[in-house]
Order: structure tokens, then sequence, then C-alpha cells
């Protein structure tokens, strides 16, 4: 039998607000919300995922970024699993995230419906 699942992607996403990146870069560790402690794992979005996750979860939020994470640099920790309430496949992460773990920082935009993915944010390399 063929195995017909998708490739995972390249990358994935945390959505993190400019004093929870601060932290990060201060503790080496990007800090966990009250969501993360309780389920007992890191909250991550694909690609595709990431915009609807933020107009759902962060619509007030004023400074919010998407730190990118190669998958590979996670993978060992990371599991893809239905949230039945979105009926798709996210990706969790079990363990820490740390700041070295980050490729890049985007800004995550307000656009009249909603968020939209920026571009990196200057002077905010790992």
């Amino acid at each position: 039998m063929t195995d017909v699942r998708p490739a995972p992607p390249d990358c994935v996403y945390r959505l993190a607000t400019l004093s929870e990146w601060r932290a990060a870069r201060e503790t080496g560790l990007v800090p966990l919300r009250e969501i993360d402690a309780r389920d007992g794992y890191v909250h991550l979005s694909t690609a595709a995922q990431l915009v609807e996750t933020a107009n759902l979860h962060f619509a007030d939020a004023a400074d919010l970024l998407a730190l990118e994470i190669p998958l590979e640099a996670v993978a060992a920790d990371v599991k893809f699993e239905l949230a039945p309430k979105r009926g798709e496949a996210f990706p969790h992460l079990y363990a820490r995230l740390r700041r070295d773990h980050v490729r890049r920082v985007l800004t995550m935009n307000r656009a009249p419906n909603g968020f939209a993915v920026g571009d990196a944010l200057a002077g905010e390399s790992p």
C-alpha cells in the first residue's frame, strides 16, 4: 500500500508577541503560554495555518510575530495531531522551544480582513 500522507513542511511557526520574543532573546527559551503548560506541548502552526491561527487566537495582539523554525531543528519532538475544532493536524512540540531553534522572525501585519505575514523583523535575528 502506498503512503499518501502529505510531505512534512520545511518550517513550522510559533506566534509570539514582541515581549515574548524579547524574553526568548534574554533567556534562550521562548516563554510558555498558559495553554501550552495546560496541554503539555508548545502550539505551533504550518505556513498554511499561520494566518487563520493569528486571526482566531491573537485578534487583539498589537505586536504579533511569527517565529520561523526549521522542522528539522525540532522534528524529534514534534507530533502532527488533529485539532478537532479546525479539522486538521497541527504541529505540537513536546519540548521547550529554544531561541536557537528560530531561523527568522517575521512580522504579522494587520490587514483589513485580519493578519497577513510581513517581512523579517530587522535587527531581531536569533
